[in-house]
């Protein structure tokens, strides 16, 4: 339901692995639902790929770019090469332009400068573009009414994108990036927005748990909007949830001070998720 969260989740096991929950997720799917939310998920990566290149960031804007007057294109009726796949799926589940070109504006975020400690007002923006957006097409293929569709694409999007901001915080350190939001460092005591010098303040962790009670707070509110409706159409969220909630337990239980250790759920925790929220 998110684009980097998507795209993370495949990058850690394959797309094709049995072991990424984003594939399990889709793999319940029926046939066309399953096959537009690959279109998704490959618009998505394509465009992430772009955003994360080292090529130089005139060559990359250009690039998406490009990739918005493909968009315009495709809904103009004069669908480009690349995108002559999406035009069934577009007309079956009425997939809005804007949320496409909304992903394409998120990865730009990245480009002309990398982003560092951004106030939450562009935190909140960036995780609406390249999360909420994606989950604004997924809940119309996986058929959520408009209303609580929306709402669920709002909160688990942004639970989802926040989680990933912690897990990654070292690693996006390490690519010249910082998202904890500004407010939250100033409030821990922290000025400097360098991401290897923040990634190694003691204070840290009074930045990164008032940021995961905000996940958790985003995870509590998709998980009563699934409860109210259709078990069937809520499996696939249901289970990209279930799963992002166990990364960010897991996170929270050890810690943010260094040295901070990857986590990783268990396997058999991951089939736990699936069995439960896909079959029972």
């Amino acid at each position: 339901m998110s684009v980097e969260t998507a795209a993370a989740n495949a990058e850690d096991y394959g797309t094709t692995a049995s072991g990424s929950s984003f594939y399990a997720a889709m793999r319940i799917l029926p046939r066309a639902q399953r096959d537009a939310m690959f279109l998704i998920y490959s618009f998505c990566r394509q465009v992430d790929d772009i955003a994360d290149s080292h090529g130089p960031r005139d060559e990359r804007l250009a690039a998406l770019q490009q990739w918005r007057d493909d968009i315009d294109a495709l809904y103009r009726g004069n669908p480009p090469p690349r995108l002559k796949d999406y035009v069934a799926s577009v007309k079956s589940f009425g997939l809005k332009r804007e949320d496409f070109l909304a992903i394409v504006d998120g990865m730009e975020m990245d480009v002309p400068q990398d982003i560092r400690a951004p106030d939450m007002a562009t935190l909140d923006l960036y995780c609406d573009r390249v999360a909420s957006a994606v989950g604004r097409l997924s809940v119309r293929v996986f058929g959520l009414p408009e209303e609580d569709g929306v709402l669920l694409a709002h909160h688990l999007g942004r639970a989802l994108q926040l989680t990933n901001i912690l897990r990654d915080v070292d690693e996006d350190a390490g690519l010249g990036r910082l998202y904890l939001p500004r407010e939250m460092l100033l409030h821990a005591g922290i000025t400097s927005n360098d991401p290897q010098r923040v990634i190694a303040e003691r204070n840290l962790p009074k930045v990164c748990l008032p940021l995961a009670d905000r996940a958790k707070k985003h995870f509590e509110k998709a998980d009563d909007i699934m409860k109210r409706n259709s078990r069937r159409a809520v499996r696939a969220p249901r289970i990209m949830s279930k799963y992002y909630r166990a990364i960010l337990d897991l996170l929270i239980i050890r810690g943010f001070a260094t040295p901070r250790e990857p986590v990783r759920v268990g396997k058999m925790q991951k089939i736990g998720i699936l069995l439960r929220y896909a079959f029972i």
